[in-house]
């Protein structure tokens, strides 16, 4: 994978419009040159009731990292992530997800990301990743 060319069908999961079940994310960069997204997870995104299943979270952490280096240039595919959950998510709240690029190296780019509950403040989870570069094919 590492090297290959990345196309872009407009089906991801977390960001593409033509996805019919996916998140329709959408993404915009913060003052501190953060890039930031807002997800209100529903009812059908549970694990167990009322908690947001875990793999979605970091679903949603993985997609802003990957954006932000998508963003600044460096297109790649995820080769390590660790995430921790810090508070339990709930359906109907929102979420601001943020990401940011700890280091860049000529193969690998190194970032990290939080999810922040909007209404208290308090961050909900937490994500670092590493990503292998890779072409964007046009």
């Amino acid at each position: 994978m590492a090297g290959e060319p990345l196309e872009d069908d407009r089906m991801c999961f977390c960001c593409g419009e033509r996805n019919p079940i996916g998140l329709k994310l959408t993404f915009e960069t913060s003052p501190e040159g953060r890039l930031r997204t807002l997800w209100r997870p529903k009812r059908e995104h549970v694990g167990f009731k009322d908690l947001i299943h875990g793999g979605l979270v970091a679903t949603v952490l993985d997609e802003v990292m990957a954006r932000v280096i998508l963003d600044n240039g460096m297109p790649g595919v995820t080769a390590a992530m660790e995430t921790k959950l810090l508070l339990p998510l709930r359906y109907g709240r929102d979420y601001r997800f943020e990401a940011w690029i700890v280091r860049g190296r000529s193969r690998t780019v190194e970032t990290e990301a939080e999810a922040v509950d909007v209404e208290s403040g308090e961050r909900a989870a937490w994500s670092r990743a590493t990503f292998v570069r890779t072409r964007l094919e046009a």
